[in-house]
């Protein structure tokens, strides 16, 4: 039987998710657990939900965060997709960083994968080797051609100028 959450993750507009999701605090944790599990399409949907809704290195989630870091490989693209942008706005230690930059760095060599998933990917590479410098080398393995071929121009626009700001 479909939950509350669920029923308003297939049947609503966005704004009307957020603002149930913000009138109902209880169903935070309904979101999460949904987020990182394998129950379509209610999964990519929560996590969509959440990063819209979290505040930034949000503590509800940070509980979460090894488990979305551990799981994040198995999910399909949309889920990767979302789950990044939540890991983006969440601050971590030195091991949850380098583990989650090892799965990122897989993720952008897929060139199969979808852009969307392989730029955020990207996006959480970038944000890990400005805080620590010593991986720039790492960036430029990542950044050859062989990886950029499959984008549009837009999304090499994207990398270029992320690669162009870490310097």
């Amino acid at each position: 039987m479909e939950t509350e959450l669920e029923w308003m993750l297939t049947n609503s507009y966005k704004t009307d998710m957020i603002s149930f999701l913000s009138t109902h605090p209880e169903y935070f944790e309904e979101a999460i657990q949904l987020a990182i599990t394998d129950r379509q399409p209610y999964s990519w949907r929560a996590a969509w939900l959440l990063w819209s809704v979290m505040e930034k290195n949000d503590h509800r989630i940070q509980g979460y965060v090894k488990t979305i870091i551990d799981t994040i490989s198995d999910k399909n693209d949309n889920q990767q997709r979302e789950l990044l942008i939540i890991l983006q706005q969440m601050d971590l230690d030195e091991e949850l960083d380098g583990l989650l930059f090892n799965h990122c760095a897989a993720l952008w060599k897929k060139t199969n994968k979808k852009p969307s998933v392989r730029l955020n990917a990207f996006k959480v590479i970038v944000i890990i080797a400005q805080k620590y410098p010593g991986l720039s080398q790492e960036i430029v393995l990542l950044s050859n051609d062989q990886f950029l071929e499959s984008l549009s121009p837009g999304v090499k626009k994207s990398i270029a100028e992320m690669i162009r700001v870490l310097g």
